[in-house]
């Protein structure tokens, strides 16, 4: 396998970071960005104590100055970005009537304008070089939708709607454009729901038990592999059957 450099926004969350583990396992330069500075260095030790070297760089991706900003730096450190996985979420929960227009556009800007963030100063590289994968991380409630997360499941559909549109008009440049929808995921945000409310969900999962943030990662290495040349366009869905669309 031929070693890339990857950079995984929002790696230091709980796929985030099976995501980058998965990828340094693969062989590829990995980074991520942050913006707490202490819970990063804190979080790149514990995965150095575990064998794994990733970059940091600093910057918000629901700002695009700071987005290109983060781009530049890994560029500087690692190399051209060769891989980019648009992992970075945050929730802002609350039904419609009562969400303000702040909860709204952190969402929006977060979920969703960080794809537009962080793939434009990446995405003519990847073209001048003929190569390149770009995943989505999205979300079984784009598809399906759920209450009180209008905002969230807006975003998290329109970044396959993103998908779609960049892989049609990349795909001649040896460039792949992907999304992958994870379902209930035992993370440590869904593992502070209470335990009753975890059951119930799990309850609707055909397969009976929450996901593995490795088997979300698995995913993601999957479509940035070389041999994944012909597959784009795509969301493949990862929810235990929870959500059977076509």
């Amino acid at each position: 396998m031929t070693a890339r450099v990857a950079l995984v926004t929002g790696g230091t969350g709980g796929i985030g970071t099976a995501i980058c583990r998965y990828l340094a396992q693969q062989g590829h330069k990995v980074a991520t960005n942050y913006r707490d500075e202490g819970r990063a260095k804190a979080w790149q030790a514990a995965q150095k104590a575990d064998g794994f070297d990733f970059a940091l760089a600093h910057g918000d991706v629901s700002d695009s100055a700071s987005a290109e900003g983060i781009a530049r730096e890994v560029e500087r450190q690692l190399g051209p970005v060769e891989i980019l996985v648009n992992n970075a979420g945050i929730t802002r929960d609350t039904t419609f009537h009562k969400m303000s227009a702040e909860q709204w556009h952190d969402v929006i800007n977060t979920n969703l304008n960080s794809c537009f963030n962080m793939t434009r100063p990446i995405i003519d590289g990847m073209r001048n070089r003929k190569w390149g994968r770009v995943v989505q991380i999205s979300s079984i409630n784009g598809q399906k939708g759920q209450y009180g997360q209008a905002n969230y499941a807006a975003a998290k559909a329109g970044m396959h709607g993103f998908t779609i549109s960049l892989a049609q008009e990349n795909a001649k440049f040896g460039i792949t454009v992907n999304t992958v929808s994870p379902g209930y995921v035992g993370t440590d945000m869904v593992m502070a729901v209470p335990e009753e409310v975890r059951a119930k969900i799990v309850a609707q999962i055909p397969v009976g038990r929450l996901g593995e943030p490795a088997e979300i990662a698995y995913a993601v290495g999957f479509l940035a592999a070389e041999q994944a040349a012909w597959i784009t366009g795509t969301n493949l869905a990862i929810n235990g059957g929870h959500y059977m669309g076509w």
